[in-house]
């Protein structure tokens, strides 16, 4: 329990949250030259989302992972796969509406942070009452990255949701520089973005212009 405190505590204090899909969304660069980007930046949480890898090659990526975000006391979040979370000591996973389900999670790893996608309030209701650590409210805008989904929310579904949670959240889905403002006057904190960070020439420069914007809107 103190050992998820701490972590529940060190998301609790995230701006930007990025998630790395692979050099396919990142310029074709490495996965280590965009986390090394992305730390270099001063995000302090990373996922990452491997869905075109194999489950060993997941397993090296977040090994890696792990190591470079210790050295810089960053979290990491692993998407989807609760047993490589755990096999590499991740500090928490992300799961999505066809994963495992946040209560059966919870009971096989109580000290991760448990993050849960949702689409509509009843979804993020559920996570929440399941135990989920934190909910991501998306996508909010159009996006490549979530091709599956019908259709986006709408800044205007954060201001819907989110003052009816009690654990914090997460915003995605098709959010830049440029529209960013919208999502933080709707009161949106902490930000998760893919491509607008990872396809950037200078990943670094990126994530520093996102936390600017995130620390002049609070």
């Amino acid at each position: 329990m103190i050992m998820y405190q701490g972590r529940l505590e060190q998301f609790r204090s995230v701006d930007i949250y990025p998630v790395l899909s692979g050099p396919d969304l990142s310029l074709g660069r490495s996965w280590e030259e965009v986390l090394d980007g992305v730390l270099a930046g001063g995000a302090r949480i990373v996922q990452i989302r491997g869905k075109e890898l194999t489950r060993r090659e997941l397993f090296d990526v977040a090994m890696m992972a792990r190591r470079r975000t210790e050295e810089s006391r960053a979290l990491l979040i692993i998407n989807d796969h609760l047993d490589i979370a755990m096999a590499v000591d991740a500090d928490g996973v992300h799961l999505g509406q066809d994963d495992l389900p946040i209560e059966a999670a919870r009971r096989i790893a109580p000290d991760l942070i448990l993050g849960a996608s949702s689409h509509t309030l009843e979804e993020a209701f559920e996570a929440q009452r399941q135990g989920a650590s934190y909910v991501n409210i998306g996508p909010i805008f159009p996006t490549k990255t979530k091709g599956g989904l019908p259709k986006f929310l709408g800044p205007e579904a954060i201001t819907k949701i989110a003052p009816q949670l009690s654990v914090p959240f997460t915003t995605m889905g098709g959010i830049t520089l440029e529209n960013v403002q919208q999502v933080l006057d709707a009161g949106a904190q902490r930000i998760a973005v893919v491509t607008a960070i990872t396809a950037q020439q200078d990943i670094a420069r990126a994530v520093k212009e996102f936390r600017k914007a995130i620390a002049a809107a609070h």
